[in-house]
């Protein structure tokens, strides 16, 4: 007879281990849930806020005409014949207020562009990869003429080469 009350006693320790553990894990779980979901309000209050800020913030975009420009380019080795390109582009700045600050400053950019252009070669301009080439360095070139203010991008109306 005392071995049952140590096997009843056993049972009884084996029964409660289990109840504190499943305790044990419905609390982790709760907290874990309630972090998760915290933390969810969180970044969906974060992102509405900022939705709503950049929305707020969304100015019109406006083009800015750059006159056109005919440009003699310079021969290639064994090139008798001169080579013409006529560029037509438009400035792509953020709102009014930029283009207000701009606009003066236009013939700077239009001799910043005829300096440079005047150096490239028709092959300069073969293909996509040569007009993106150009694009981004006109960027680079009139956003240093025009600085602090800063043009989005330079946008091709018309190349034509000849």
């Amino acid at each position: 007879m005392a071995k049952k009350p140590k096997k009843a006693a056993a049972e009884g320790a084996e029964d409660e281990a289990p109840a504190g553990s499943k305790k044990k894990l419905i609390i982790i779980a709760a907290v874990a849930l309630l972090a998760l979901g915290g933390g969810g309000v969180f970044f969906m209050k974060k992102s509405a806020a900022h939705g709503a800020a950049s929305a707020e913030v969304k100015a019109p975009i406006v083009f800015l005409e750059v006159r056109e420009m005919l440009i003699n380019l310079s021969n290639e080795a064994g090139q008798d014949k001169a080579r013409f390109a006529k560029i037509k582009l438009s400035l792509e700045l953020k709102d009014a207020k930029v283009e207000q600050e701009v606009k003066p400053l236009m013939p700077r950019i239009e001799d910043t562009f005829q300096v440079y252009l005047r150096e490239l070669r028709a092959s300069d301009l073969a293909g996509s990869a040569g007009l993106y080439r150009l694009r981004e360095e006109l960027l680079r070139r009139v956003n240093i003429a025009i600085f602090p203010a800063r043009a989005e991008a330079v946008l091709f109306k018309d190349v034509v080469v000849q």
